[in-house]
């Protein structure tokens, strides 16, 4: 309820985009355990669990953005190259951006506390990753040489300078 207490999302009554919820464990990383022959196996460890919205629909009937998105080790490539990089936590960086009012109710989806519509982007929207590396680019580019966005909690501002004010 803190997307409401912080209007991410509003609650809407009639449209006929809505999508369900799936409760999912959560990547948690691998530990290693010993099992009953005293081995050593990795093991994922299952301890929380992720809410996600079930955007399949949504995301079928969406025009694709083919807006170029490099690969983690693409960027990794590129950092000896320059003098500075920054990796920025970007865990808030989707809602960030406002979705159009009369796009807003194509994100409807319904939980037991009732149907509620995006003011801004959520994660799992196909074309969220390209939006957000474009936004990334509009706002950087004059201060940094390479701005390259990681679909993940991650962002990476490349830079040959360490300056940024003018």
């Amino acid at each position: 309820m803190k997307w409401l207490d912080h209007e991410i999302i509003y609650s809407i009554s009639d449209t006929e985009w809505v999508s369900p919820i799936q409760v999912v464990p959560k990547k948690t990383g691998i530990t290693v355990i010993r099992n009953d022959k005293n081995e050593s196996v990795p093991t994922r460890v299952q301890s929380r669990w992720r809410v996600c919205i079930d955007y399949r629909k949504l995301n079928d009937a969406s025009r694709k953005d083919y807006f170029f998105l490099p690969f983690l080790d693409q960027m990794l490539e590129r950092l000896p190259e320059h003098s500075f990089y920054c990796f920025l936590d970007g865990y808030f960086d989707y809602i960030q951006i406002s979705i159009a009012p009369d796009e807003q109710k194509k994100t409807t989806f319904t939980c037991p506390f009732g149907t509620y519509a995006f003011r801004r982007m959520s994660f799992g929207l196909c074309n969220a990753p390209a939006t957000f590396q474009r936004c990334v680019i509009s706002i950087f580019l004059d201060l940094v040489s390479n701005v390259w966005c990681f679909p993940s909690p991650i962002f990476i501002l490349i830079t040959r300078l360490w300056c940024f004010h003018h």
